[in-house]
């Protein structure tokens, strides 16, 4: 663990001002998004400047460290730090295989396909390789039942789910506003 801290401190430094831009830093930050998947950990900071890299030198393209990014920003739901990444993924990439496996698991998992999703991740386990507690982090975004009982959400008979009742998201507010006479009496001789 001590590894990984001291590697997180070289790649901050790698990652301030210019040097982000620096195709030169690209094989130590391929090497760091490696690490953070196997540790379990995440880095959204050098996930995004391995792809700006990409970006701007598209010899360089790795689609395995590509899909390593995917599958890391696929962990963090509910939180958007996938279609930040798709969206610097070049569209002839994304039609590559693992990345457009994983774009399709993505789309069943935000479509609420839940069955589908599993089976086609069961089919697809080998792009799990090298990522620590993926399942794990995608069990906590999609089980439908533990996520309600614990933000006190409610079902009704006919399947809908209610996230807060109207009388628990509206506030009533008193205003009170004071004003002098002084204020309003050069309002009140202009207007006569």
């Amino acid at each position: 663990m001590v590894m990984f801290e001291q590697m997180r401190a070289n790649v901050g430094k790698l990652l301030e001002g210019i040097n982000g831009y620096n195709p030169k830093n690209l094989a130590t930050l391929e090497h760091y998004v490696e690490m953070p998947a196997k540790k379990n950990a995440y880095d959204l900071e050098a996930n995004l400047a391995v792809l700006k890299l990409y970006q701007f030198n598209p010899a360089f393209f790795q689609t395995t460290v590509t899909a390593q990014i995917l599958l890391k920003a696929f962990t963090n739901l509910p939180h958007t730090d996938f279609t930040l990444c798709k969206c610097m993924i070049d569209q002839a990439h994304q039609e590559e295989w693992p990345i457009r496996q994983i774009l399709y698991l993505r789309y069943l998992l935000e479509t609420c396909h839940f069955q589908a999703f599993w089976q086609a991740l069961d089919e697809n386990m080998d792009l799990l390789g090298g990522i620590t507690g993926f399942k794990d982090s995608v069990q906590k975004f999609s089980q439908l039942k533990v996520r309600m009982s614990k933000d006190g959400w409610s079902a009704d008979g006919s399947g809908q789910i209610f996230i807060c009742s109207q009388e628990e998201s509206i506030k009533s507010k008193n205003i009170m506003e004071k004003i002098d006479f002084e204020s309003v009496s050069s309002i009140m001789a202009s207007s006569q």
